[in-house]
Formats: C-alpha cells, structure tokens, sequence
C-alpha cells in the first residue's frame, strides 16, 4: 500500500467521485433498459480516456481503483455463491448436464480456435475459451420474467444451466491459471503436454481438496457459527462474521495459489445452504452495491485507448464467436429435445457474458501481454458489452414471436 495513502485527500475523492458516479450510472441505465455492467465498463473506459489526456490519477489513486477492484469481485462471487441452491442444483444436474457439457464444450472450443485463427498463442486463446465459456443469465432474466416464463420448465433449465456455466467457467480458469504459466515457460511442443498434465493434475487435486475443506466446514462448523452470531439480531454481528469468515476464506484460497474469486465463491456456497446465512444476504446486498461497481470500472479502466481500432475489429469476430458458441452448444440439445424455437430462446438467453467472463479476462490481462494481449482484452471487453445489450433486445423479439415455445416447456398447473 502506498504510504500515507489514506491521508491524501485524492484517496477519498477518487472513491466518492466514482461511488456517486456509479449511482448516476445504475439509475440511467436502468432507465434504458441497459444491464448496470454495460454503464460502469463505459465509466471505466471513461476514466481512463480522461486521465490519459490530463494525468490526474497519480500511483496512489490507481492503486486504490485496484484495491477497491478487488474488494468488488469478492463481493461479487461470494453473493453468486450465497445466492446458490446448491442442492436443488445437484438435484437438477441430470436433466441439465447434457444441455451443460455440451455448452461449455462448444463455447470453449469456438473460443478458443476463434482466438487461434486470429492468430493469438496457445495461452491467449485458453483464456479466451475460458472466458466464453461462461454466461451471464442475470441480463436476460427479466425479459423471461417480463414474459411470465421464468417459471416454466425452460426457464428452470435455463437457470439451472447458467449456474452451472459459471461454476465451470471458474474450475477451467482454475486449470488455466495453473496451466499457462507452464505453457509459457516450455515455449515449445516438446514435453509441453506432459508438464500441462502435471499442472493441470496438481492444481485439481489441490482445488479437490480444497472444496472438501469448504464441505466438512459448510457440514460441522457454518450452522453453529451463523446460530451463535444470529443471536446478536439488532446489531450487525451476523452480517459482520459471514463477511469476515467469507473474506478469510477467499484470503485462503489466494495463498493456496487460487484467484480470491474462487474462494469467494467457494465461502458463499458454503454458507448457502444455511437459511439464516442466506437471509443475511440482505443485509450483504449494501456491500455488493458499494464495491462491485469498481470491479467493472477497473474492466473498463484496464482497456487501452490506443489499441481500440484493433480491438474494435476483433471485438467484431469475438462478438460473432460468443454468440455461435451459445446457440450452438445451448441450442443443439434443445432443439433435439424440444424443437428449435425453444432451442434458439435458450441459446439467445445464454450469449450475455459479464461477470465471470471479464473476471477471466482481467485475471488474464493483469498477469501480462503473454498471457492476455490489450488488443484481446479489448475484443472481449467490447464483445461481452454488446452480447449484453443485443441479446436482451433479440430475446424480447423472439418472445414476442414465438409465445408458444415457452408453453413447450411449461410446467404443467397444479390441480
């Protein structure tokens, strides 16, 4: 931490600025029907475009954009992982592990290849599989709730499928992150699959036993933490120890070698099984508000202006990959299940890319140009903002259109 940094006035206006500029974001973007991630990455690109030609940021500053950052994704995953039901999720897994392999299957590979053919390395291109291999479900949700359908057995799957997109999605960046300095560091073909399986075998084994760890607290230690704490029901105490432990246990999992995000994600799985844990979750909500925003204004601060034309046109042919991806993978169980216009609303519903996806990439961009490039961080970036606005907009349209193949889906009524 740079020294004084506390003490300068920069620090504390920097953060007011952006909290309240945040504020201002979130209210007009919901005004036009925008995702909140759409705002904040353009009040990222923004700022850096603006200190680029006026140099008002000084190291301090910067630093505390990056701490806040931080503070921001691990609020973001460990709110994912409360707000999981990670039973009701095991129970669904074989009506959606079909629809699921096959969509992270063809999402990895045409992301993966799509970066290849670009002509980026072997390591660019992991991340790049990794990172559309997520989704973002949370942006076309409210079409499907506008719509009455979220309730139906599509929409369930959809849910269902999305949850599980993201789990995995943060298991590959695991291997990736384990795997690519390796591939870096052999430079060559020769002997690179073997050290890619060593790699790639210890760090599973360590994440293995590091959500069995997660399992046996979650079992034998979270229900009598939380009861204690929930006594304290007028004071803060209950929010402040599931933060506390939550903040820890991400701490943990960074010293074990992992992202913070993982273990983030890991704590709130953990204490999603508690209902006085998930209750808490209200209370969280205020912290979520205030730090996730600067995960989003970092994504967008981390975009380099000057290599925008480049990645604009890559951002073109990134965008057309994340949208292949999903409607193919997604769309090719459907559609043998239930038709193709049940099949075509689930893949639409998928293309959002957000929060994992830019999680993956920022991860990727921060180690260095060897492992993620300005010009593809920079297509991604671009590409995920506009699978975030377009997508809603063609899935509204294909509701309208096709009202009938939600009912394919429908739960039958009670009675």
């Amino acid at each position: 931490m740079p020294e004084d940094l506390v003490t300068k006035p920069p620090f504390l206006l920097i953060v007011s600025l952006l909290v309240l500029a945040s504020i201002a974001v979130r209210l007009g973007v919901h005004r036009l029907k925008l995702p909140p991630v759409v705002g904040y990455i353009a009040l990222g690109l923004g700022l850096r475009y603006l200190n680029q030609q006026y140099a008002f940021l000084d190291e301090s500053s910067v630093w505390t954009l990056n701490f806040f950052a931080d503070l921001g994704v691990v609020s973001l995953l460990f709110h994912v992982g409360l707000r999981s039901d990670l039973s009701g999720l095991l129970e669904q897994l074989p009506r959606a592990s079909v629809v699921w392999v096959c969509d992270v299957a063809v999402s990895a590979a045409i992301g993966f290849w799509g970066a290849r053919l670009l002509g980026f390395d072997v390591v660019p291109a992991l991340f790049a599989g990794t990172a559309l291999s997520a989704t973002s479900v949370s942006v076309s949700v409210s079409v499907w709730e506008e719509a009455k359908a979220i309730q139906s057995r599509m929409g369930e799957l959809l849910l269902d499928v999305a949850e599980l997109d993201d789990l995995s999605a943060i298991v590959l960046l695991v291997v990736t992150l384990a795997v690519a300095p390796a591939l870096i560091a052999t430079g060559h073909a020769d002997g690179m699959a073997a050290v890619v399986l060593k790699a790639s075998g210890m760090v599973i084994l360590k994440l293995a036993l590091f959500a069995a760890g997660c399992w046996l607290f979650s079992l034998h230690l979270e229900a009598r933490i939380t009861g204690y704490f929930a006594r304290f029901r007028k004071a803060p105490e209950p929010l402040l120890a599931i933060v506390g432990f939550g903040f820890g246990i991400a701490a943990l999992a960074g010293w074990l070698g992992f992202s913070v995000a993982v273990g983030a994600l890991f704590a709130g799985l953990m204490f999603s099984r508690d209902q006085e844990a998930v209750n808490v979750d209200a209370g969280f909500g205020t912290i979520y508000a205030l730090f996730t925003p600067f995960f989003f204004i970092n994504i967008g601060y981390g975009f380099d202006p000057t290599v925008f034309g480049s990645a604009a046109t890559l951002g073109l042919f990134v965008f057309v990959a994340a949208v292949l991806g999903k409607v193919l993978g997604v769309g090719a169980p459907v559609a043998v299940s239930s038709g193709l216009e049940p099949a075509l609303l689930l893949g639409v519903s998928m293309v959002p890319r957000a929060e994992i996806a830019l999680l993956v990439m920022q991860t990727g961009n921060q180690m260095g140009p060897k492992y993620v490039p300005p010009e593809l961080y920079g297509a991604v970036v671009l590409a995920a903002a506009a699978a975030s606005i377009g997508s809603p907009l063609a899935l509204f349209r294909l509701l309208e259109k096709w009202p009938g193949a939600v009912d394919l889906g429908r739960k039958p009524a009670k009675g």
